[in-house]
């Protein structure tokens, strides 16, 4: 069970779906991934978004370097993401 139960049981029968071919296809689904999915109007959108600018968008830093960055922190907080 996620972090959050709403994660498990809250989405719509058609993002339930979607999680469940995700599921079987690839044998997991990160809570991340359910969490975007999750009122994605609400949270997920605007989030993948906010990322996306900060990933790809103008920066002293390569993506490259924003990736490393990002995978460090996520080890760091022994996120599988």
């Amino acid at each position: 069970m996620s972090r959050l139960a709403v994660l498990d049981r809250g989405h719509p029968p058609d993002v339930t779906a979607e999680i469940e071919r995700l599921r079987q296809e690839n044998g997991f689904v990160s809570e991340v991934l359910t969490m975007l999915m999750y009122r994605e109007g609400l949270f997920g959108q605007p989030f993948s978004e906010a990322l996306q600018d900060v990933m790809r968008g103008p920066s002293d830093w390569s993506v490259g370097e924003r990736e490393l960055f990002a995978a460090f922190v996520s080890g760091q907080n022994q996120c599988p993401f």
